[in-house]
C-alpha cells in the first residue's frame, strides 16, 4: 500500500520553512502532494499557477513530491488524492491549538485521514509568508527567509504594488 499524504497551504510565497516541512514529509511517506490552495476569499501576491511552479522549482530533486493546485476544504482534496495523511507544520503552541481542532474535524468528516504534525526546524520557527511579504514591500532583505528566484518574484511584485 502507497502512503500518500497531501500537505495543503497558500503559500503565497513558499518560504524555507515550508521548503523544510515539505522535505522533512517526502522522507516519511511514498509520494507527498503539495497541495496550493486557490482561496478567492484572499487576495494573493502570487497567482495559483506562479506559487505552483515555485514550489515545483523547490522541489525537483524530490521525485516523490508532485504540486497540484486545488480550491475547496483540505481533507476534500486529501480524499480526492487518495491520501491517507494531510500533513501540517507547527510554529508555535498557538498553532498547535487551531490545527488540532482541523484535524479532530477532519478525521470526523474522513475518517480514513489522519493529520500528521511536523514542528518547524527552530531555524524557521518564526517565519511565515506575510512575514516575508512585509519585510519585502519596506525594501528589507528577504534572501534568508526564501530562496533566490522567489526574493527575486516577490520584490518585483511588491515594488507593481
Amino acid at each position: 500500500m502507497i502512503r500518500r499524504a497531501v500537505y495543503p497551504g497558500s503559500f503565497d510565497p513558499v518560504t524555507y520553512g515550508h521548503i523544510d516541512i515539505m522535505t522533512r514529509a517526502a522522507q516519511a511517506v511514498d509520494e507527498l502532494i503539495v497541495g496550493v490552495l486557490e482561496n478567492r476569499a484572499k487576495i494573493a501576491l502570487f497567482s495559483v499557477e506562479e506559487r505552483v511552479k515555485m514550489i515545483e522549482i523547490a522541489m525537483k530533486d524530490l521525485p516523490n513530491v508532485r504540486v497540484e493546485s486545488f480550491h475547496g476544504l483540505s481533507v476534500d482534496f486529501a480524499k480526492e488524492q487518495g491520501a491517507g495523511f494531510i500533513v501540517r507544520g507547527l510554529r508555535a503552541i498557538t498553532d498547535f491549538d487551531y490545527e488540532l481542532q482541523m484535524a479532530q474535524t477532519n478525521r470526523i468528516m474522513a475518517p480514513g485521514v489522519d493529520t500528521i504534525f511536523l514542528t518547524t526546524n527552530l531555524e524557521y520557527a518564526y517565519l511565515s509568508s506575510t512575514t516575508v511579504k512585509e519585510v519585502a514591500s519596506y525594501g528589507g532583505d528577504i534572501t534568508k527567509f526564501v530562496p533566490e528566484y522567489v526574493a527575486k518574484a516577490v520584490i518585483e511584485k511588491t515594488k507593481k504594488k
